[in-house]
């Protein structure tokens, strides 16, 4: 035993050295001092079995390259202990301490390197419940992230039996950082997302994201005053800090698609750190951004193209010179076809279309007959709606972020958890649509038409009175 690295709760952890090994490479024991020593006391049962979960997940995990590996475990009761490979480094909690907030472009490869361990972690059935910037290493001697502590993880589908006041004095995250299931000792897969989105608050702002206003309507952080980003990237991490789990990306792979599709995937390498300082400031230990100049944003910027080139060929023929006719749109439809992306589908008359999980993300479709459609977790996201006719239409989990619905009629209209935040409602007719769970602001509802039909975000109805 070289030293003691820190302690509290029901344990300790120590840096040692394995003596049996060639080089005596250090490692980490962490040591679990449950309340009391009676074995049979419940709480002591349960302090164990949640140690003892944490060594079995941690071996069914096995070698990853960023995470800290499981060497041994053993008991000697009343204590129990679980030896870990010693990750020499930092924390990023400790980087943004002593070098400042990060830049967007470094945040982004932060993501690009993290999620692909959130999804590794998921796919074997774990979440993690603490990801924070203290449990986040930077290792010396190559500069990688590795995610360590997986004092808090629960494996899907086994929770400690026990009254709600037994379970609080176990760790359930790390307060600004868990999301409101997770509070509820009901995390999900998106928890960790959510933990993630709050890491990125973090680097680029130096605050936790308890420190930081909450809208008291819908619990939500206000945390973009304090940053420059894009506000492609702001959206993203909108999403990744939604409360509501409706409005939440439900994986790490979704989050790495958002990455890969953000419409201005050039500024990767243009992010504004949040204290100004001079251009070519980067933090020593951060590996350069990739520019619009090296493969990788070539191989994203390839894929945009790729991806706008096949909505314009749903046929695999002629593109009528870009132009998709209503005909071969309703052709695509059948076909299965989804993604029509920033296409002209102007005064299309697409009364009753099936359209569920469409991407019409900067369509055009101001005019557009869209009565009865089903547009269920349809991507609207910019798109150009004016004065569209979306009378009854489904709208249920659409995200609707910056498009442009002013004028549109949407009386009656289903948008049940539909993602309208930065959406252009002026003179939008949502009597008797339908807004409960909607993520919408008050003064975008403040612009549109609305009557005693109308149900609001909460459930309930207002008085303001419009004729239908």
């Amino acid at each position: 035993m070289k030293k003691c690295l820190g302690y509290g709760g029901f344990g300790a952890t120590f840096l040692a050295v394995e003596e049996t090994l060639p080089g005596k490479p250090l490692c980490v024991i962490k040591q679990l001092r449950p309340p009391g020593d009676n074995p049979n006391d419940h709480i002591y049962q349960m302090a164990k079995e949640l140690f003892e979960r944490e060594a079995e997940i941690l071996g069914r995990l096995g070698n990853h390259p960023r995470l800290a590996s499981l060497r041994d475990y053993f008991a000697e009761p009343p204590h129990f202990y679980m030896v870990q490979e010693f990750v020499d480094g930092k924390t990023l909690q400790a980087e943004v301490r002593e070098k400042g907030p990060f830049e967007e472009g470094s945040v982004k490869l932060f993501l690009r390197q993290m999620l692909p361990v959130l999804q590794y972690i998921h796919e074997h059935g774990t979440i993690h419940r603490d990801i924070k910037p203290g449990n986040i290493m930077r290792r010396t001697t190559d500069g990688e992230l590795v995610l360590i502590d997986f004092g808090a993880v629960k494996q899907v589908g086994q929770i400690p039996s026990g009254s709600a006041g037994e379970l609080t004095q176990f760790a359930i995250g790390t307060a600004g950082y868990a999301p409101p299931e997770q509070l509820s000792m009901r995390p999900v897969y998106a928890s960790d997302i959510y933990a993630l989105g709050g890491t990125c608050l973090y680097l680029l702002t130096g605050k936790s994201p308890k420190d930081l206003e909450i809208d008291p309507q819908t619990g939500e952080i206000r945390w973009r005053q304090y940053v420059r980003v894009s506000d492609a990237f702001a959206q993203v991490l909108d999403r990744m800090l939604a409360v509501s789990l409706k409005q939440r990306y439900s994986t790490a792979g979704a989050v790495l698609r958002a990455l890969d599709l953000e419409p201005h995937y050039n500024t990767l390498a243009q992010g504004v750190r949040t204290h100004n300082p001079p251009p070519t400031t980067t933090p020593a230990s951060l590996p350069q951004e990739p520019t619009s100049q090296d493969s990788q944003a070539s191989r994203l910027a390839a894929a945009i193209r790729a991806r706008k080139a096949r909505a314009l060929q749903m046929d695999g023929g002629d593109t009528d010179h870009g132009k998709l006719t209503p005909a071969r749109l309703k052709d695509a439809l059948r076909a299965g076809k989804k993604d029509f992306a920033g296409q002209d589908l102007r005064n299309y008359d697409l009364q009753g279309q099936v359209m569920v999980g469409c991407i019409l993300s900067e369509a055009v479709l101001s005019h557009a007959n869209l009565r009865e459609a089903i547009l269920e977790e349809a991507n609207l996201g910019r798109a150009n709606l004016q004065k569209a006719n979306l009378q009854k239409a489904n709208l249920h989990k659409a995200y609707l972020s910056f498009a442009n619905l002013q004028g549109a009629d949407l009386r009656n209209a289903d948008l049940t958890d539909a993602y309208l935040r930065n959406a252009n409602l002026r003179d939008a007719n949502l009597c008797g649509a339908n807004l409960e769970g909607a993520l919408v602001a008050d003064d975008q509802l403040a612009v549109a038409r609305i009557n005693w039909a109308t149900k609001l975000p909460t459930g309930a109805k207002r008085s303001t009175w419009w004729p239908l």
